[in-house]
């Protein structure tokens, strides 16, 4: 399959995709419990530690919100462990593009340096992903519906405005979660994309809010090693509650095959270090002055 040019491949930055797909499980779930993770960035290891973690945490059903490739080396195997174990997997913008062949990663970058980088990442992962695969994340759901309890749950990967947007914790003020959360007619709206886990719910209604489940394929950016993804579930009084739970995995050898694989030593630095050292720049102010650089 040849790449489409860039510009048939760029997404206008307030549309969403012409083919978005929702899964919608609001019917057929009885579940209390669920975990929730976004980015793999091919980080099998992390992609297995994560999963046992959700199986001894009492996870009914784990879901993945998007972006299977990047950063991270042999992509095939953590697509191989979703279908494995049947994870209810959605579309990132990574897993678009790899699926759809297009020319880059629409991760919506505007530096020029974190472009090149994400780039590098992009190009070795799609030439990395067997067409099988390919596919597979090709014909993946844009978004998840479903009900816990009695609450609506809307997954997404970005937002549910743009595959691409960046929920930040410093710059998503409560106004603006009441209104998507009313304009999506949900309770709780549950993204990944920006790598750095964060919630938060209504002042008015604690039962209503986003949360961003961070990514399994990188460190926060916070000097730890470790990687994060959510559990939420409903109590006995039937209020929704939700966990950020810290995994560690071998960190020693991914980054030994990272090396292996010839990709770039400042993505195995981050691996080793617990500190981005690229894609820095679209960090909002705060988010950047709580890292290193």
């Amino acid at each position: 399959m040849g790449m489409k040019s860039r510009e048939e491949s760029r997404l206008d930055p307030m549309m969403t995709r012409p083919n978005d797909r929702v899964l919608d499980l609001r019917g057929g779930s009885s579940a209390s419990r669920i975990a929730l993770f976004g980015g793999i960035y091919n980080n099998y290891l992390a992609l297995n530690a994560v999963l046992d973690d959700a199986v001894r945490a009492g996870a009914e059903t784990v879901f993945f919100l998007g972006d299977a490739g990047g950063f991270g080396p042999h992509p095939d195997r953590s697509i191989e462990i979703l279908r494995d174990r049947d994870i209810v997997s959605m579309q990132g913008n990574y897993d678009d593009s790899v699926g759809n062949g297009l020319d880059d990663c629409q991760c919506g970058y505007v530096d020029p340096r974190d472009n090149h980088y994400a780039q590098i990442s992009y190009d070795y992962t799609f030439a990395n992903t067997s067409q099988h695969h390919r596919d597979w994340l090709r014909e993946l759901p844009t978004s998840i519906r479903l009900n816990l309890g009695s609450h609506r749950l809307l997954l997404a990967h970005g937002s549910p405005r743009r595959v691409n947007e960046f929920l930040w914790e410093t710059t998503t003020s409560e106004p603006f979660i009441e209104r998507l959360l009313d304009e999506q007619r949900a309770d709780l709206v549950c993204v990944t994309h920006t790598g750095i886990p964060w919630q938060r719910r209504l002042a008015t209604d604690p039962n209503r809010g986003v949360l961003n489940v961070g990514a399994i394929g990188r460190p926060a950016n916070d000097g730890s090693l470790s990687v994060w993804y959510a559990l939420v579930s409903i109590d006995e009084s039937g209020d929704l509650r939700s966990e950020l739970r810290s995994v560690a995995y071998d960190t020693e050898r991914l980054a030994a095959e990272m090396r292996n694989e010839g990709l770039p030593d400042e993505f195995v630095e981050t691996i080793e270090t617990g500190w981005w050292t690229t894609c820095l720049e679209i960090l909002p102010a705060k988010e950047r002055a709580a890292g290193r650089f």
